[in-house]
C-alpha cells in the first residue's frame, strides 16, 4: 500500500524531530551548567547558543511542516440544517492521510466551501431574476 511509505517516512522525519530536540535540551543544559560556574567560557557558551538556536529552527519548520501537511487534508462538511445537507451530500469521501486511515480532519473549510458555493447560487439567482424582470419590461408595450 502507497500510504505505509508516506506514513513510515512521516514517522522518521517526527523520530528525526525527537532527537533533534532531546539534542537541543542537551545543549541547553550545558549553557545553563557553563552559566553556573563562576567563570563561563565564553566559546562553549557561543557553541552552545548557536546549536540550541539552531535545532530549535530546524524542530519549529518540521514541525510546522507536518501541521501544514494534517491541515491541507480535508474531512466531510458537517453542520446542521438542509444547507449543510446539501453540502454533506456533495462532499468527497475524506482522504488518506500518515496512517494509511481515513482522517475526517477539521471540516470547517469544506463546510466554507460549500456555504459560498450555495452563496454564489442564490446571488445568481438573484441575478437572473433581475434580468428577467429588465427582458419583461423591455418587451412590455
Amino acid at each position: 500500500m502507497a500510504g505505509y511509505g508516506v506514513a513510515n517516512e512521516r514517522l522518521r522525519v517526527l523520530e528525526e524531530l525527537e532527537r533533534e530536540i532531546g539534542a537541543s535540551l542537551q545543549s541547553a543544559g550545558t549553557v545553563i551548567l557553563e552559566l553556573s560556574k563562576e567563570k563561563a567560557g565564553e566559546r562553549l557558551l557561543e557553541r552552545q547558543a548557536a546549536q540550541f538556536s539552531a535545532a530549535v529552527q530546524k524542530v519549529e519548520s518540521e514541525l510546522s511542516a507536518q501541521i501544514r501537511y494534517l491541515t491541507q487534508v480535508r474531512g466531510r462538511g458537517r453542520g446542521a440544517g438542509p444547507r449543510s445537507q446539501q453540502c454533506h451530500t456533495i462532499s468527497a469521501p475524506p482522504p488518506q492521510v500518515a496512517t494509511g486511515q481515513p482522517h475526517e480532519g477539521s471540516s470547517y473549510s469544506a463546510r466554507k466551501a460549500c456555504q459560498m458555493a450555495l452563496n454564489r447560487v442564490d446571488y445568481a439567482r438573484l441575478k437572473l431574476g433581475e434580468l428577467a424582470r429588465a427582458c419583461e419590461q423591455m418587451l412590455e408595450p
